[in-house]
């Protein structure tokens, strides 16, 4: 299934629906090979900076912001070739969407306040100071 058809479903379906899209083919695109933590910490960054409304008021829209996560810097025709993937990621996006349901205290975050992350095999981006956590090939920071 092309990355196309994924974004054509999530800009057709209704907001909760579509955000659910959204998160799971950011999971699966920037860390379908990464253990279950790493991919409920990416999940979990994309939700804190939803409710930060400084990259978007959805999960959509804060997915899709420009060069922000893979959402926005994968071409269209790309290929979701790993259905048990994408259906794990799936998993995790419901999981976490259904942890932000709770009261901000009652969650069991992964990255508590982390709102970015990068590739440990990049050089450091100059905004990467307040480090929470390492997982799996990720690392993940709270900025500002």
């Amino acid at each position: 299934m092309k990355l196309a058809f994924l974004l054509w479903l999530a800009s057709v379906m209704p907001t909760p629906f579509a955000d659910h899209v959204c998160l799971a083919t950011t999971v699966y695109l920037e860390a379908r090979s990464e253990p279950e933590a790493g991919q409920l910490a990416v999940a979990e960054v994309a939700m804190t900076r939803r409710d930060s409304g400084r990259w978007g008021d959805s999960i959509c829209s804060v997915l899709r912001s420009p060069n922000q996560f893979a959402l926005s810097t994968t071409h269209p025709g790309f290929i979701v070739r790993n259905p048990v993937a994408l259906a794990k990621a799936w998993r995790v996006a419901d999981r976490v969407m259904t942890m932000w349901s709770l009261p901000h205290e009652e969650r069991d975050l992964v990255v508590p306040n982390a709102n970015s992350f990068y590739a440990a095999n990049i050089d450091p981006p100059a905004w990467a100071k307040h480090k929470i956590a390492t997982i799996g090939s990720h690392y993940f920071y709270r900025v500002n």
